[in-house]
């Protein structure tokens, strides 16, 4: 959070680059040029977060139902029931006619972001002032800038609670799995057990994994029996409850002889395994951390290939010596994977219900906040209600207040 706020402050001095054709901070667009001031919507939305600090705005991957559009929108129409993509493509630019929407040139104008990558992500809905400021979506109605690119319509036949995970994790999981180059026959590690980790599993051995081994511990070890509830054939670590002396390299030497072929990170800087990342949280201050990507490191064979979507800082130096592979998966280009996520949902292929364990209303955003916060167990994955809600679709959790 600290990193942001100060990112905010910076930019209004140095002021944003000239890239952008969106805007940010225009609260009441001209109904006659932009379509009426309600926007999209809402009925649903999906916590993203483990970190309420930096949270406060991003609960922004959502299902609503199409108000009003503006007059160049041609593809989506008023009552049309949408997802929105969590990164905002213009569609017309060299990385969006690639399909990678998510690092779209001209959505996210933030000059440090820049400064720094020596390039940009694309715009993202509530993430940060590095991907752009927009607001997020914990709100009645949204605006969804370039209406053609970035709802998707969702068909009558996929309800809102299994329609609505394709606006990230589905799609994060997926892209995670296949950029990292996954084949049949790989021993599969992943590092996290949260809902992206747990839709990994699913999507590695649907990809002809022969084992997947499932990392977690601390706060979040009951996700490790959550996880292999749902998928029997998944092993698992803790990695607060190792044989002493032993550690999760020398456990996953053990069972993977030689080490696995792939390992895929979802953990980002969760957990503190040194005391410099200890007190980086507990000053606010977190950046990234090293220790599991080392781990990942020393962990696969070489030749190896590890895929990351949220930490850095690390050995770069066995990196090159033992051939890795190492591969930062970006944020995930969702709109290039919709339609194929979504043929996996109609087939049955993946359930997304497997990872919702709570239906909370909109209401209960400051309870839900602080249940994260505290890390309460049994908590995956929540669907947020909203007033204009749909009841809930079979198989998914009954409404309750926290």
């Amino acid at each position: 959070m600290a990193a942001s706020q100060a990112a905010s402050v910076v930019e209004k001095v140095i002021e944003h680059s000239d890239n952008a054709t969106v805007t940010i901070d225009v609260s009441n667009h001209d109904k006659g040029a932009y379509g009426q001031e309600t926007g999209e919507k809402i009925k649903a939305t999906t916590w993203q977060g483990k970190d309420s600090s930096r949270c406060q705005s991003q609960v922004l991957w959502m299902k609503v139902t199409v108000e009003s559009v503006g007059p160049t929108v041609k593809k989506v129409k008023a009552g049309d029931r949408v997802v929105a993509a969590f990164p905002i493509a213009c569609g017309e630019c060299r990385n969006c006619k690639e399909q990678l929407m998510s690092v779209c040139e001209r959505t996210n104008e933030n000059s440090i972001t820049h400064a720094i990558h020596g390039k940009r992500t694309a715009g993202v809905f509530g993430y940060s002032h590095f991907t752009g400021g927009f607001a997020g979506g914990q709100a009645e109605y949204v605006r969804v800038p370039y209406g053609d690119v970035n709802p998707l319509q969702l068909p009558a036949d996929v309800p809102d609670e299994k329609g609505l995970y394709r606006s990230d994790v589905l799609a994060t999981a997926y892209h995670c799995v296949v950029d990292t180059g996954m084949k049949k026959g790989d021993v599969v590690a992943i590092w996290g057990g949260g809902p992206i980790g747990q839709m990994a599993v699913e999507y590695s051995f649907s990809q002809g994994a022969t084992r997947v081994i499932l990392i977690d511990g601390g706060e979040g070890a009951w996700r490790l029996d959550f996880v292999k509830s749902k998928i029997s054939k998944l092993e698992t670590i803790d990695f607060n409850n190792l044989p002493r002396g032993e550690s999760i390299l020398s456990q996953l030497k053990m069972i993977v002889p030689g080490g696995p072929d792939v390992a895929l990170e979802f953990a980002a800087g969760e957990y503190a395994k040194g005391w410099a990342h200890y007190f980086e949280m507990l000053l606010g201050m977190e950046t990234d951390t090293s220790e599991i990507l080392n781990e990942m490191i020393t962990a696969v064979r070489p030749f190896g290939r590890i895929g990351i979507t949220g930490t850095n800082h690390f050995s770069i130096g066995a990196l090159m010596q033992t051939g890795i592979r190492f591969i930062g998966n970006c944020q995930a280009p969702v709109q290039k994977y919709w339609e194929h996520l979504l043929k996996f949902i109609r087939r049955q292929e993946i359930n997304p219900l497997d990872m919702v364990t709570h239906r909370v209303p909109l209401e209960n955003m400051p309870e839900l906040y602080a249940a994260f916060e505290r890390r309460d167990q049994g908590m995956q994955k929540v669907y947020v209600q909203t007033r204009f809600s749909s009841p809930p679709a079979e198989g998914s959790p009954q409404l309750t207040d926290l």
